[in-house]
């Protein structure tokens, strides 16, 4: 897409279900050339260009990629011109009804890469901690133990028991999860220092 936005190709980004994120809206800014709109109701994933659609059930996440068993198919304008038309049609109908939205949101501060909401980090001598999930070098803060970009995916679900890889502290790896972010050992050591979530009572 950024690449179509320096050859000043016009490119129409169609969303729905849930609102853009900060780095999203900024990135979009950015992007003179791709007018974007919402759908209330739209369900369906399709990339279509001159030559080719591809419809498929993988969302535009990094962890429908790795997580997820996705399947699609690609139509070849050339090969099956019938059924491409059709999928053209289609989405020409979706661009119809969508609304049209101006990105005019900023970038704001990021979920926990800047500057941590845990005041009693401010004064540990560790700054830096690392995200449980793809171990990126984030703000030390037990209590927001994802960088953005894993955020948006854990969101999703919001299971804070799912099973992430590393240890927020010390980034060794090791079963955890927002409940459990750090390895004992770093729990133990740290938890007189800075904040860590608070055991939740079985019902």
């Amino acid at each position: 897409m950024e690449d179509k936005n320096r050859l000043k190709i016009d490119t129409r980004l169609i969303y729905g279900k849930s609102e853009l994120q900060p780095e999203e809206t900024d990135w979009l800014n950015s992007m003179k050339f791709i007018r974007t709109s919402y759908c209330d109701n739209l369900h369906a994933k399709c990339y279509i260009n001159e030559d080719e659609a591809l419809i498929t059930s993988m969302n535009l996440y990094e962890f429908s990629q790795q997580n997820n068993n996705e399947m699609g198919i690609i139509v070849n304008r050339e090969k099956e011109s019938e059924l491409y038309h059709s999928i053209y049609e289609e989405t020409k109908r979706l661009i119809r009804v969508s609304d049209e939205v101006q990105i005019s949101v900023k970038k704001v501060k990021k979920y926990s890469n800047n500057k941590s909401n845990n005041k009693k980090n401010s004064n540990n001598s560790i700054k830096t901690g690392f995200c449980i999930r793809c171990k990126t070098k984030i703000t030390l803060d037990p209590l927001h133990p994802y960088c953005t970009k894993c955020y948006t995916s854990w969101k999703k679900y919001k299971d804070s028991n799912y099973s992430e890889k590393y240890c927020h502290i010390c980034g060794k790896e090791m079963k955890t999860s927002l409940n459990k972010p750090s390895c004992y050992s770093c729990f133990k050591k740290n938890r007189n220092k800075i904040s860590f979530p608070k055991p939740k009572k079985l019902a």
